[in-house]
């Protein structure tokens, strides 16, 4: 059993299709999404459409999942972001809206945990970028794994006695240890690395593996142009910032 852990997909189809294409060729046997399939680029209904119609993933609750389902204010929002919300909105059917809007903030599949941002507080979209924000999930994990996003930076952080961090290719899975894992962005890398950005999981063989694979960057950039979309969303794709 092989899963691949999809994070931050966020509307980017010629990404998303690029890493399902590659999973596929790794014998990936089931699916799962970190959240946020959804928002900053221009192909919002595509994707969900993929992750939801055609591999039936078990999903969890993204920030971007929340607000263009949720007719919240955006005072306060980022304006760039906010700029897409409302954009998204437009785009999404009532079925979206109601799939979007009824997602878990985490839950669990098989052995592991699969959350957006944190364990502790995940409906207020926190960022786990050092060893004490890794420290407050650790403290609700019930599972020895959990992937998480929402920094789209691949990131591992091990809880022995006390929590190591670090950036990982590969991790053997062994007893004794809680493993909190981003698996970084689909579809919009921020680790200066623009190649869509994924987990393996090998059940079997107990092996976490982080797969970077290039995509048509230029496809997506042309999209997000047509659809009116700020131009700095277009430009970071190349730049994986």
């Amino acid at each position: 059993m092989k899963y691949a852990i999809l994070g931050d997909i966020h509307a980017n189809l010629e990404a998303l299709q690029a890493v399902l294409e590659d999973a596929r060729n790794q014998q990936a046997t089931h699916y799962v999404c970190l959240g946020d399939v959804v928002g900053y680029n221009a192909d919002p209904v595509e994707c969900l459409r993929l992750v939801r119609d055609e591999l039936k993933a078990p999903v969890v609750r993204g920030n971007h999942d929340h607000y263009c389902s949720h007719p919240d204010s955006l005072e306060g929002f980022h304006p760039l972001a906010a700029d897409v919300v409302d954009w998204t909105r437009q785009q999404l059917s009532s079925t979206d809206i109601q799939f979007l809007k009824h997602l878990p903030y985490s839950r669990q599949v098989e052995s592991f945990t699969v959350v957006h941002s944190t364990l502790d507080t995940p409906e207020s979209w926190g960022y786990v970028f050092d060893k004490l924000e890794a420290e407050a999930s650790f403290s609700y994990q019930t599972t020895p794994i959990c992937f998480y996003g929402h920094t789209h930076v691949p990131i591992a952080f091990i809880k022995t006695g006390s929590v190591q961090m670090g950036k990982y290719s590969k991790i053997k899975v062994s007893v004794g240890r809680k493993l909190f894992i981003n698996a970084g962005s689909v579809g919009q890398p921020r680790d200066g690395d623009p190649r869509a950005a994924y987990v393996l999981y090998d059940l079997i063989n107990n092996e976490i593996e982080l797969r970077r694979i290039p995509y048509d960057i230029e496809a997506a950039q042309r999209k997000v142009r047509a659809a009116g979309l700020p131009e700095r969303i277009a430009a970071r794709l190349a730049l994986g910032r």
